[in-house]
């Protein structure tokens, strides 16, 4: 079975895999948290059509997802925040939106190809050097900024009107968060495809729950989890000829259904 690491590009794979299966619970379960679980499905539509503008302008199509789900994603905390938006209409605005203007783009572009395919379902085998190389990148950044604003997105998921008044920038912050999750969803979309990488985030952490451990716990316990499904199902993509992201989602699926039947046995 391990000879699957003998193709570079099943190497750079699991590599990719290993820290958006790192990162995404780890976004994932302060987005839960604040109840706010759609926003990875919203930025994930809205960069499709990063995805598309990039490939219609032959532009290296992570870039333009990213720099269109940060801006997306500091419009929607904008609305809600200063323009008395709800959280759940602007997010319902915006992961509708970004599927018409995908669909417009796409028609530029002339229809789909390979390459959209890849970014929508995720492909194991389209991981390049540069893929790497920027998840890696950004991916540790992600983790960097989660590490050094934890105890203040911890206070504003849970409570953010008592963490405003103890005068932190719960606003600041976030629009931190925002941006994280839309980095993370850009990052994602290589390996498990812009259509599931709102189930990675939010999975693994409805999962940990079950478990009823404390914060920090469940975090740790997601991201195992995360790890898991993403082992698992690029094995399962590689020998059964699967969709990467397909692969990894069910068997994200199938370890919740385990674990929330062996705690309801117990």
């Amino acid at each position: 079975m391990l000879d699957i690491f003998q193709y570079s590009f099943m190497v750079r794979a699991f590599l990719a895999g290993g820290i958006i299966g790192i990162v995404a619970p780890l976004i994932g379960t302060f987005l839960v948290a604040k109840k706010y679980s759609l926003m990875a499905d919203s930025l994930a539509h809205v960069s499709l059509a990063g995805i598309a503008l990039g490939l219609l302008l032959g532009i290296y199509p992570i870039y333009t997802a990213i720099i269109v789900s940060v801006i997306t994603a500091i419009v929607i905390e904008k609305l809600r925040t200063e323009r008395g938006v709800s959280g759940e209409v602007a997010l319902a605005m915006f992961l509708s939106g970004g599927l018409a203007v995908s669909i417009v783009l796409i028609g530029l572009g002339k229809g789909f190809n390979v390459d959209l395919f890849s970014y929508l379902f995720g492909s194991i085998t389209t991981v390049n050097s540069t893929d790497l190389w920027v998840i890696g990148t950004l991916g540790l950044i992600v983790i960097a900024a989660v590490g050094l604003m934890y105890k203040e997105l911890i206070y504003i998921a849970f409570d953010e009107e008592a963490a405003l008044v103890s005068g932190i920038p719960t606003s600041l912050l976030n629009i931190g968060l925002m941006i994280l999750t839309a980095l993370t969803v850009s990052l994602a979309m290589r390996v498990v495809g812009v259509l599931l990488i709102g189930a990675l985030m939010v999975i693994p952490v409805v999962t940990a729950m079950q478990l009823r451990l404390s914060f920090q716990k469940t975090i740790f316990s997601a991201i195992i989890i995360s790890l898991i499904s993403v082992l698992l199902g690029l094995f399962s993509s590689y020998y059964l000829n699967l969709a990467s992201g397909g692969a990894i989602v069910v068997v994200a699926l199938i370890m919740f259904f385990v674990v929330t039947l062996s705690k309801k046995m117990k």
